[in-house]
This record gives C-alpha cells, sequence and structure tokens, in this order.
C-alpha cells in the first residue's frame, strides 16, 4: 500500500514559481518510479514529468521542459515539482503517482495522490 499526499498548490500570477510536493508512505519510496501529471477543465489528464527511483534519470512533457524540474530525496520519501515561468494554461490539479520501473515507458501508475490545485493568473 502506497499513500501519497500533495502540497504546494495555490494562486500564483503568470511568470511566477510555485514548488509542489508530495509525500509518500505505505510503500518502498526508493524503488518506485514517480511521476507528475495535471488535469485541467475540459480537457485529458497528461503527463508532466517522471524520475527514476535513484533520481538518475528525468522527463519531461515538451509544455513545460525547460520550465520545471522534477526531483526526489528518498530519505524523506518525498518527490518534488519546481515550476517555475508558470504560464495561465499551466492551471489545473497535479496528481503525483508511483509506479513500478516500466512504468517509465508505459505511464502505467499504480498509486495516485488526491491532487492539489494550481491556479496561474494572467
Amino acid at each position: 500500500q502506497v499513500q501519497l499526499i500533495e502540497s504546494g498548490g495555490g494562486l500564483v500570477q503568470a511568470g511566477g514559481s510555485l514548488r509542489l510536493s508530495c509525500a509518500a508512505s505505505g510503500g518502498p519510496f526508493n524503488a518506485y518510479v514517480m511521476g507528475w501529471f495535471r488535469q485541467a477543465p475540459g480537457k485529458e489528464r497528461e503527463f508532466v514529468a517522471a524520475i527514476t527511483w535513484n533520481g538518475g534519470g528525468t522527463k519531461y512533457a515538451d509544455s513545460v521542459k525547460g520550465r520545471f524540474t522534477i526531483s526526489r530525496d528518498n530519505a524523506k520519501n518525498t518527490l518534488y515539482l519546481q515550476m517555475n515561468s508558470l504560464k495561465p494554461e499551466d492551471s489545473a490539479v497535479y496528481y503525483c503517482a508511483a509506479g513500478p520501473p516500466l512504468a517509465w515507458g508505459t505511464l502505467k501508475y499504480d498509486y495516485w495522490g488526491q491532487g492539489t490545485q494550481v491556479t496561474v493568473s494572467s
């Protein structure tokens, strides 16, 4: 059993920054691929970023590449998403997710957080 709890969402002006955190419990955090997804009204859930079990590899959606940074602290069982140069189109509910190594390629994550709202004003 893995439980994920996101925090750090809120309202920010365009061009600003926000840092999301995801605290994990109930499982071997350092064995999971971790990812961030988001879903905006009227849109499908989309992949944002992912990180390998040891933090050695990261990947990002083209829409956020260069602006967002995913990281993890296995000692603290915590995943982070640093979001810079935020745009109104970044507004969405952001979810963290945990999955087996294959999730890196399949995007099939087994565990999901409750989501945290990010709103970027223009």
